[in-house]
């Protein structure tokens, strides 16, 4: 049996290998196998436990009986990447051309895989801020890419600009944004964005981002990268309707970018998935076409459940950071008296019948320290959901004031 090669080295840069060199389950796997044994409310996993707008679910039905069954054009059904060029010219002012500039992926992780495989080579430097999602550092490995990190610190969850500026060398092919960020939660601010670019241009280095909870905000505008002065001939812009739809089963995403950098993710886009999702992509159309107040009421309902579980965090005597966006919230355990999260997460389905993911599981062993004792909640499920696991919390938070179980 095969030992080694570049799919064992990327689950190695991801974290996925036991000691016994043998894979893993990743803590998502976890998390959700110990919510099920305990019965307890998984908060672990980002993803909804409701569909989302009839529209879009109507219209997969429709194609489904109308036979649209077969393999989609390559780069996708020639109506979704008009309806892809239509959304990023309503929401954001940016002219795209339908037929050069975008291409229809499985979900935002393929369209990841397939860019950094295409324009990433050996011994190439590829920046991301941390935590990261999780796929990113076993892509960038995978591609043969060296994973460089800038990290983003509590509560507030900013780079320190002296440390992104010394991230950067003659070495750096690509940096990869998320904004909306998971796990935090965080909009980067416009000035940020604004010192990737410039940093970027210096070096001559490509600009990747991930935007897909770009719809899912909370009072703070999303502010797409390639708008800003100098980032349109240099960036990858991937986005997915997964989040925003509730359809995070049917893995339809897109990327935008110029023409010779969808030529060349598409030569290895064709050898990943080949296509996918054909009933679903003229769903997504229709979901992109969708009035205004339909978005705006997605990001509303979203910001209310985050409240509903905020309040049983803070009840429980976390200290809770606010997102800016997304499906999550981190809470801190240390006012709890528990400096270790993961051991915290382990106990908490006992403890109060609820289930968390710690936030080391999106950094590097070596850098977890600055994230010890912090816990991701998603809040992306029903409000009755919510409200259960608010009340659990609570009750943990009662507890706690009168002396009950605490870990040092």
């Amino acid at each position: 049996m095969r030992q080694s090669g570049p799919w064992l080295r990327a689950a190695e840069g991801a974290m996925l290998l036991g000691p016994d060199g043998v894979p893993a389950p990743t803590v998502f796997a976890e998390m959700s196998a110990l919510a099920a044994r305990t019965g307890a409310i998984n908060l672990g996993q980002g993803f909804p436990d409701e569909d989302g707008p009839a529209e879009v679910l109507d219209a997969a039905v429709r194609a489904i009986r109308d036979g649209v069954n077969q393999y989609p054009p390559g780069r996708g059904t020639p109506d979704l990447r008009l309806a892809i060029a239509e959304h990023q010219r309503r929401w954001y002012g940016i002219e795209v051309d339908p037929d050069r500039e975008v291409l229809v992926t499985a979900g935002a992780t393929e369209a990841l895989a397939a860019t950094l495989l295409a324009l990433v080579e050996p011994g190439d430097e590829v920046i991301t801020f941390e935590p990261f999602y999780d796929a990113y550092g076993a892509l960038i490995s995978l591609a043969g890419g060296t994973h460089v990190t800038v990290p983003l610190t509590a509560p507030d969850f900013l780079p320190d600009d002296d440390t992104l500026r010394a991230a950067f060398s003659d070495r750096t092919r690509a940096v990869l944004v998320n904004t909306p960020h998971n796990p935090t939660g965080r909009i980067l601010p416009t000035e940020v964005l604004r010192r990737v670019v410039e940093l970027a241009a210096r070096y001559d280095a490509l600009v990747i981002t991930d935007e897909v909870y770009e719809h899912l905000t909370f009072d703070v505008p999303h502010v797409p990268i390639v708008t800003l002065p100098g980032a349109r001939e240099r960036t990858v812009t991937i986005s997915s309707a997964g989040k925003t739809f509730s359809t995070t089963g049917w893995k339809i995403g897109w990327l935008t970018a110029p023409p010779p950098l969808v030529d060349a993710i598409t030569s290895v886009k064709q050898f990943l998935t080949f296509v996918n999702g054909a009933p679903f992509q003229p769903a997504v159309a229709a979901g992109l076409r969708l009035p205004d107040e339909v978005f705006a009421g997605i990001a509303a309902d979203l910001a209310a459940k985050h409240r509903v579980l905020a309040a049983g965090l803070i009840a429980a005597g976390f200290e809770v950071m606010r997102p800016d966006g997304g499906y999550f919230v981190i809470a801190d355990t240390a006012p709890l008296g528990y400096e270790d999260a993961r051991a915290f997460c382990l106990e908490l389905p006992t403890l109060a019948g609820v289930v968390g993911v710690p936030v080391s599981a999106f950094v590097r062993p070596d850098h977890a320290a600055g994230y010890r004792s912090l816990v991701r909640f998603a809040f992306c499920k029903r409000r009755s959901v919510l409200e259960d696991a608010a009340g659990r919390l609570a009750g943990l938070g009662a507890r706690h004031l009168t002396g009950g179980s605490q870990r040092s």
